[in-house]
């Protein structure tokens, strides 16, 4: 067995194997030094702050490749001036190496306007600064959606949503005012129902319900009643119901009618109600004790009842008192006590004064 190993036959073909072996490996490392030229580098050019097109004739010239791309616009450089290169100026790389550019823009790049039509006004402000949009004029139209945005305006002309726009642009918003309070009711009577329904839209009203009388719902059919009547006073946004025909509004008396004492119910006469009494009066309580506050209802009643009344009853008894005290003053014989009570009455004078 050992003595086959050693055979001059195995030992040339051992041989033989391991010089091919070494001849394929430094084939294939030559290979790769012409592929790759290997020792042959390139120093990157110096294109920082060129223009894009003078950084593409210099790469271009020096064997290299180039992707270009656009940096976020800063006003503070020109229009596509070189900011970034990489790998950085200087470095050693192969032939046809690709560099990268970074070029600032000629403007803003652009952003998509955001769909905030029929929106709050502040919600719809902070979506359009959200995608970088500024918000420039807010005008306010009549429109029954208070605070909504009603249209987007960019230099006088209406945008649409999802238009594209450089970014930070100034748009201008319309913002509805809200529904305006009595405003008469436009007169309907005698227009077609495509007539009335422009009217009732431009005035900032509803439509509602629209009856015909063959109820085919043919909008050249004439009106020839509404409700609420024309020239009514009501608030913008309500509806406004009519009632449509192929004949006239005169030909429609009947209808008409009936409608009436549905819809023009008046109210029939009140008579005004009775004055009411006068409502009790609060007194505070009297701090007194009950001795001296049984004394008050006395002094207090003439001064409540009406006191003309009383004077002319006061000064009758004086004029008859004379005349029938002459009589009596002989028999009792008490000529001072009659005198005393005349005086009464002048005390009561006293007190109603």
């Amino acid at each position: 067995m050992l003595k086959s190993l050693f055979h001059w036959k195995v030992l040339v073909n051992i041989i033989l194997a391991a010089v091919v072996f070494t001849g394929l490996v430094w084939l294939t490392f030559r290979w790769l030094e012409l592929h790759t030229n290997h020792g042959k580098e390139i120093a990157v050019p110096n294109v920082m702050n060129r223009s894009v097109h003078d950084a593409i004739k210099i790469l271009d010239d020096s064997g290299l490749d180039y992707e270009v791309d656009s940096f976020k616009y800063d006003p503070k450089f020109r229009p596509f001036q070189v900011l970034q290169i990489y790998p950085s100026a200087g470095s050693r790389v192969k032939d046809g190496r690709t560099i990268m550019l970074k070029v600032n823009p000629r403007t803003y790049a652009q952003v998509s306007v955001p769909d905030v039509l029929d929106r709050y006004k502040g919600l719809a402000f902070r979506q359009l600064e959200q995608v970088g949009l500024k918000v420039g004029d807010t005008i306010y139209e009549p429109s029954i959606q208070r605070d909504a945005v009603l249209r987007m305006l960019y230099n006088g002309t209406s945008l649409k949503p999802g238009s594209l726009l450089p970014r930070f642009s100034t748009i201008d918003i319309v913002i509805g005012a809200g529904p305006k309070r009595n405003i008469t009711v436009p007169n309907l009577i005698g227009l077609t129902v495509q007539e009335a329904k422009a009217i009732i839209k431009q005035n900032l009203f509803e439509v509602g319900l629209v009856e015909s009388e063959d109820g085919r719902q043919d909008e050249s059919d004439i009106v020839y009643y509404q409700d609420p009547a024309p020239f009514d006073v009501r608030d913008q946004g309500m509806q406004i119901d009519i009632w449509a025909s192929k004949k006239t509004p005169a030909e429609m008396g009947g209808k008409i009618s009936e409608l009436n004492a549905i819809y023009r119910i008046k109210l029939q006469e009140v008579e005004p109600l009775s004055t009411y009494p006068d409502p009790p009066v609060y007194r505070e309580p009297d701090p007194r004790p009950a001795e001296a506050r049984q004394e008050l209802p006395r002094s207090e009643t003439p001064k409540a009842e009406t006191p003309k009344t009383e004077t002319p009853k006061t000064e009758t008894p004086k004029t008859e008192t004379p005349k029938t005290s002459a009589d009596p003053k002989p028999k009792t014989g008490t000529s001072t006590t009659p005198v005393k009570p005349a005086e009464k009455p002048k005390a009561k004078k006293v007190i109603v004064e």
